[in-house]
């Protein structure tokens, strides 16, 4: 088999309803750039068919595999384990609610010829963003914490789409922590750290939903947790030494 030079990964929970057109369209779109590539579908617990159908999927698409356990653990965690199982040099996560146009994956991939990881930015000016008036300003307040917590000054840390050089963060997801939605502070967080490069792209997006309340409250306290390592014990730089 020829070595994969990418690899794309899909946390899903509860995506029964969505994760097959989520893979025909992440599939297609990937196909159409022209790199090897394989498709990690992790499945975080999920209590519907999300497994079964990505599964059978995979059965029709020899670009697709599938990893997950039984018990919900968060999108975060997720996310860690696909990047521990994939194969590529290049890595991508993508979400699979499917309120993000997957149709840039490539130019993402691209311009890690520029840098170290690639992150979608909602406040991007060539960003197209749809999504509720409670959404956009719980979004620049968390923003504004992480900016001030963490130090990391990029303007959208939580937009699920990234694509990184698997090699430049070997040495960083083994000490990542955080298991569920403030994962990509923590990411960005230690890839600051080590004096990774990040480069911002626009993105397209539709975001329907609202975060519920207890969310809110778990990315708040992630949020502590990873001050708290960072700028208390300096538990991130110890592993760095």
């Amino acid at each position: 088999m020829s070595r994969v030079e990418l690899s794309l990964v899909m946390p899903a929970y509860n995506e029964g309803d969505s994760i097959e057109g989520a893979l025909d369209t992440l599939d297609r779109v990937v196909k159409d750039a022209g790199l090897r590539y394989e498709i990690v579908v992790v499945d975080d617990g999920s209590l519907d068919s999300t497994r079964l159908k990505a599964i059978n999927y995979a059965s029709r698409n020899g670009h697709v595999r599938v990893v997950g356990y039984s018990k919900n653990v968060g999108k975060g965690y997720a996310v860690k384990e696909g990047f521990m199982q994939a194969t590529g040099d290049a890595v991508v996560f993508v979400d699979s609610d499917m309120e993000i146009d997957l149709g840039k994956v490539s130019s993402y991939v691209e311009a890690l010829q520029h840098g170290d990881i690639a992150i979608a930015s909602k406040w991007h000016p060539e960003s197209t963003v749809e999504m509720p008036l409670a959404r956009r300003v719980l979004g620049h307040g968390f923003n504004l914490l992480v900016r001030l917590m963490t130090g990391v000054k990029l303007r959208d840390t939580q937009t699920g789409l990234k694509a990184l050089r698997k090699s430049a963060f070997e040495d960083i997801f083994p000490r990542l922590a955080v298991k569920r939605y403030a994962f990509d502070v923590e990411l960005l967080a230690v890839a600051n750290l080590y004096g990774l490069k990040v480069v911002e792209l626009p993105v397209s997006i539709r975001m329907r939903g609202l975060f519920h309340p207890k969310d809110v409250w778990r990315m708040f306290v992630d949020l502590l947790g990873i001050t708290y390592r960072l700028r208390v014990i300096r538990w991130y730089q110890r592993a760095m030494k």
